[in-house]
């Protein structure tokens, strides 16, 4: 569905964002695109979109250059970038201008999405603080029911019940053939949604995995001293003692994913958790 190959890209040379980076996307799940300040997430959601040009390698979506901006490409994608601004019009005009490019657009999802949020259809653009305008652009993004779509730290500004309603409606409106990319440093808000993991730096994918397989091989367990299993693939130390990643045999329970011990994990140790993973 989305294949990124070979690409490098820079701001200022010689100092490269991404360089000879190369991942797939396949078509449906919800994607967490995990990595550290500065390792290129929000870089290769605009490269996606073909706001931004490789200087080297390309991005394809169902086999066509993104750089080329093409209708049948652009109508098929979305982006909810993590700063943005809205015109100062009512939402009934702004849906007048959006609707058309998106010929999948549905106002049963958006009027699903904003009774969801409790915000009401019928307001000022203007008069939104920037929460609201937050849970408005991303009622406009589900709505637009495009196959992909990009989220660069959607949960951002929002309170505690709206984060739990982000979830809610972003379940409600997947379906098998659509794929949503989510790029964030708020793993706790999302790590429920997701089903496939990908942890990047500048230049290699550190993980790319189901969040089913990271499941089904590692376990995650807070340990006291002293009561740690055999084989520890990564440990640091917590309230309770130790977070531990360890290997998960066939005969021993799955335990819940901990995003953050995982990613802490890879940092450290990304060979280790690789070859489990893979095994």
């Amino acid at each position: 569905m989305l294949e990124i190959k070979n690409l490098t890209f820079s701001y200022q040379k010689p100092y490269n964002v991404l360089q000879d980076f190369s991942l797939t996307f396949h078509e449906g799940g919800i994607y967490g695109l995990l990595g550290k300040n500065g390792t290129g997430k929000s870089t290769l959601l605009y490269l996606t979109m073909g706001l931004l040009h490789p200087q080297k390698g390309a991005v394809t979506y169902q086999g066509i250059d993104t750089r080329l901006r093409r209708p049948e490409t652009l109508r098929d994608m979305f982006i909810v970038p993590e700063e943005y601004n809205l015109p100062g019009i009512t939402l009934k005009s702004y849906l007048k201008v959006v609707r058309p490019f998106y010929p999948r657009f549905s106002d049963e999802i958006l009027d699903t999405c904003l009774e969801g949020f409790g915000m009401p259809k019928d307001v000022h653009l203007n008069a939104l603080s920037m929460g609201q305008k937050k849970k408005i652009y991303m009622c406009i993004a589900l709505a637009t029911n495009t196959r992909l779509l990009l989220m660069d730290e959607p949960t951002n500004g929002l309170d505690i019940p709206s984060k739990s309603q982000f979830r809610k409606v972003v379940a409600q409106g997947m379906t098998d053939d659509k794929t949503i990319i989510i790029s964030t440093h708020q793993v706790r808000d999302v790590e429920l949604l997701l089903d496939h993991l990908c942890i990047i730096e500048p230049n290699r994918v550190l993980l790319d995995a189901s969040m089913a397989t990271v499941s089904d091989r590692l376990r995650f367990l807070d340990v006291m001293p002293g009561q740690a299993p055999a084989e520890v693939i990564y440990s640091e130390q917590s309230l309770q003692g130790y977070s531990v990643i360890a290997p998960r045999h066939e005969d021993e329970e799955e335990t819940p994913v901990n995003l953050e011990l995982l990613f802490n994990g890879l940092l450290s140790n990304a060979e280790g958790i690789q070859r489990e993973v893979k095994r």
